[in-house]
């Protein structure tokens, strides 16, 4: 499997580039913030490994892995999947984060106005469908955000956008963020994954479930035990 990233500027979020190999289709994973975007520096990539895009795959509705999800889609059609709980965020990206922070800032400086792309599916929960020669299983992973999921890929690879990173999970004091569902995402979605799998996070180095599972404080009992939000 062709595995490579392009990581923004903005927030350092991975933008992850799949296939089965290079000359083949991909998938994009999160496409999040340049100047003016960041479909330049994915064309790149992609033209680098001769690579056909076919999907998009958004982990969830945050500004830092969506923002470039239009123009991309613009420039190459193709699907774009997110769960349907965070579906409204492509269009009104604000509706998950805190009003006059450091995304909202970026939205009016760099002048973006949201819609939707052309064509949109809303994930399943569980489900399991084939783009690019990849099998792709959704996973529902509330906590970051109401709709966040993460995907496994062809039982190798998990794309766990910011519910899990090495060492760490994602923030869940932002609007729809819940850390009661993020300890219950983790016990019940991500401790239950098999330790083969390879994690490839929102941000930061690549890791595994078995490494997290042992070296990651929030997948301890010490924290997944506490009571309340």
């Amino acid at each position: 499997m062709l595995i490579d990233r392009v990581v923004a500027a903005y927030f350092e979020t991975n933008c992850w580039i799949m296939a089965t190999g290079a000359g083949q289709e991909a998938i994009i994973v999160d496409p999040g913030i340049g100047k003016p975007n960041l479909v330049k520096s994915i064309v790149e990539k992609v033209q680098e490994h001769n690579l056909k895009p076919v999907a998009v795959l958004i982990t969830h509705g945050h500004l830092d892995h969506m923002f470039s999800v239009l123009p991309l889609t613009k420039e190459i059609p193709m699907r774009t999947y997110i769960t349907g709980l965070d579906r409204f965020l492509l269009s009104d990206p604000m509706g998950a984060l805190d009003r006059g922070g450091v995304s909202q800032q970026l939205i009016s400086a760099f002048g973006s106005n949201f819609k939707e792309p052309d064509d949109v599916v809303e994930l399943e929960d569980f489900s399991h469908f084939e783009v690019a020669g990849l099998d792709i299983g959704p996973i529902f992973a509330p906590g970051h955000t109401k709709g966040s999921v993460v995907f496994t890929v062809n039982d190798e690879q998990l794309i766990s956008g910011d519910v899990l990173f090495a060492g760490g999970i994602g923030r869940t004091d932002l609007p729809t963020g819940s850390a009661a569902d993020m300890r219950k995402t983790l016990r019940e979605r991500i401790l239950t994954l098999p330790d083969g799998l390879n994690v490839l996070p929102g941000h930061g180095g690549q890791t595994t479930i078995a490494i997290e599972r042992v070296r990651n404080p929030y997948l301890q009992s010490d924290f997944l035990d506490q009571i309340g939000r």
